[in-house]
């Protein structure tokens, strides 16, 4: 089921040398977002993903040096709430997506439909990937930080409306942005919802590279766990 409308959404898509798909996930959103606003979050790409994301009709948001998905994705949505026309709904998404991302209706239709105030997506077939330590360790993070129990603990496709938006800004930094936020969202009393969608994405496998990328996820998921001890929210501050 996708989304009959977009009753003022914005879009934020997190890409980094995304050159080769960033069309193809931009026109699968406004195909099914129609009049929904797209802002890309482009993480310092040196592949042309930012010209791509630009002459599709996004918004970019474009710093000189990487600053990792999370700082960046925040730059791009407080960029967002900038705009004298603010949406209602934000949905996040990750700009490997391609085809597959006009699919994530159902996230917004859930926040609209009050079943859930966070919705995040469990990809249907699983990709790639390792031996699911990092996944594991994120949900453990989020489970001893927020009681949360959650499926797609590390899933980039969120929707939510303006006011968790802001209640979860700013984002953890780097690949913590999605553990951080559930945890913030869950301490400030807001319900978390898990849809499976039939998603496609670029996955790392098991290779020297992937394995390298999982350590450095796993380092930030660590990071995120110790700045919210002792009920502390967004960035290591006590609510």
């Amino acid at each position: 089921m996708e989304s009959s409308g977009t009753n003022s959404l914005a879009v934020l898509i997190a890409a980094r040398n995304e050159a080769d798909m960033i069309a193809d996930t931009i026109g699968s959103l406004k195909a099914s977002f129609p009049g929904a606003v797209l802002w890309v979050a482009d993480d310092a790409s040196d592949d042309g993903t930012a010209e791509a994301a630009m002459a599709a009709g996004a918004k970019v948001i474009r710093r000189g040096k990487a600053h990792g998905k999370g700082g960046n994705m925040t730059a791009c949505a407080e960029a967002m709430l900038s705009d004298p026309e603010l949406p209602d709904y934000v949905l996040l998404c990750d700009g490997d997506l391609a085809g597959s991302a006009g699919k994530l209706g159902p996230l917004v239709d859930a926040v609209k439909k009050d079943e859930c105030d966070l919705a995040v997506a469990m990809f249907a077939k699983r990709v790639g990937g390792g031996f699911g330590f990092a996944l594991g360790f994120s949900a453990w993070v989020i489970r001893k930080r927020s009681g949360a129990e959650p499926q797609a603990p590390i899933s980039g496709q969120r929707a939510m409306s303006l006011d968790v938006l802001r209640a979860v800004l700013p984002f953890a930094p780097a690949y913590g942005m999605e553990t951080g936020m559930t945890i913030d969202a869950v301490r400030a009393g807001y319900r978390l919802g898990e849809y499976e969608i039939d998603l496609a994405h670029k996955a790392t496998g098991k290779s020297l590279k992937g394995f390298i990328h999982r350590f450095r996820q796993l380092l930030d998921f660590a990071r995120v766990g110790w700045a919210r001890r002792g009920g502390r929210g967004p960035g290591g501050v006590k609510p």
